[in-house]
């Protein structure tokens, strides 16, 4: 009796290593969970650093201010008064339709040099990928300068065309308006649309290409039903990656927009400062965080609901 509990006991080490070991294994053959534990830092990091600031923005969307005096008590004023008035909604709107321009501008730029680099390139494809980050290597409002000195009155476009007698007089309408603004976000972003989309062209098995020209497709019927459709995970990260940030901006349109080129960063940005009205900026903000989500999810359950039908 006495050595069978003395074995038993001896074991219990044995079977608790063995439990620990058997998790512990389990753990580093699973490949999601060696990714997550890899992940994890850097994603509480961002989490924290993200989470926090946008709890306090909408906590002081819900305040008021008088004058230089904010009550932090709950109120529904600012947004009653961002739906109140007008003008908040329309820019709102207009900032949508410009920032969805600017994602079709340089989709339908960056789509060629994509396919250019991933199928035309057959060596140095690093040096072609370089050259197309080149513009990152200067600052943002230097590029969005040098684009206000193409276009401006007496700009480079205007003096070029003059001197060929193609126009008498400078073109007024590059300068100050939507127009310069989408040019101007295009060249800005077309980088980010380009690289995702090289991605994907890049993963594109060739064989599927030869198997359909060995079907008898020609070149734009073999892209229509084989590159495209594959290369749009590439498409589709690349339209959020340009259509986000943009919605915001802010710098762009005060430099080359003009009134007519306000968005509605504009507001939010003259609410933090010139107006000093912060809980104002804080629901402004937030209204413009809620829509774009709104107009992401739309998006995305549309190119699922399309994805579907043609399967």
């Amino acid at each position: 009796m006495t050595t069978q509990t003395a074995t038993s006991t001896s074991d219990l080490p044995t079977q608790s290593k063995t439990s620990s070991g058997g998790i512990r294994g389990l753990f580093m053959r699973s490949e999601s969970a060696r990714g997550f534990a890899l992940l994890s830092p850097t994603l509480i990091l961002l989490i924290v650093a993200m989470l926090a600031p946008i709890i306090m923005l909408v906590m002081r969307s819900f305040w008021t201010q008088t004058g230089m005096h904010i009550t932090a008590d709950f109120s529904l004023l600012n947004y009653e008064t961002f739906f109140s008035k007008k003008i908040y909604p329309y820019v709102l709107g207009k900032s949508l339709v410009i920032s969805g321009v600017v994602t079709v501008v340089t989709l339908l730029l960056a789509y060629p040099a994509a396919y250019f680099v991933a199928f035309k390139v057959k060596k140095n494809k690093l040096i072609w990928l370089i050259l197309i980050t080149v513009p990152f290597w200067t600052s943002y409002l230097l590029r969005v300068f040098s684009w206000k000195l193409m276009l401006g009155y007496n700009g480079v476009i205007n003096s070029g065309l003059g001197m060929m007698g193609i126009i008498d007089e400078p073109l007024g309408f590059l300068l100050h308006n939507v127009n310069a603004v989408v040019i101007t976000l295009a060249h800005a972003w077309a980088a980010f649309a380009i690289l995702p989309i090289y991605v994907s062209l890049e993963k594109i098995d060739k064989s599927l290409l030869e198997a359909a020209a060995d079907l008898g497709e020609g070149p734009i019927r073999s892209f229509l039903r084989v590159t495209l459709p594959l290369s749009m995970p590439g498409v589709i990260a690349a339209s959020l990656l340009v259509f986000i940030p943009t919605v915001g901006d802010y710098v762009t349109p005060k430099l080359v927009g003009g009134s007519s080129g306000i968005m509605i960063g504009n507001l939010i940005q003259n609410m933090f400062g010139r107006g000093n009205n912060w809980p104002m900026g804080s629901a402004i903000s937030v209204v413009m965080m809620i829509t774009i989500t709104i107009v992401v999810c739309l998006y995305l359950w549309f190119i699922h609901k399309v994805k579907n039908r043609s399967a």
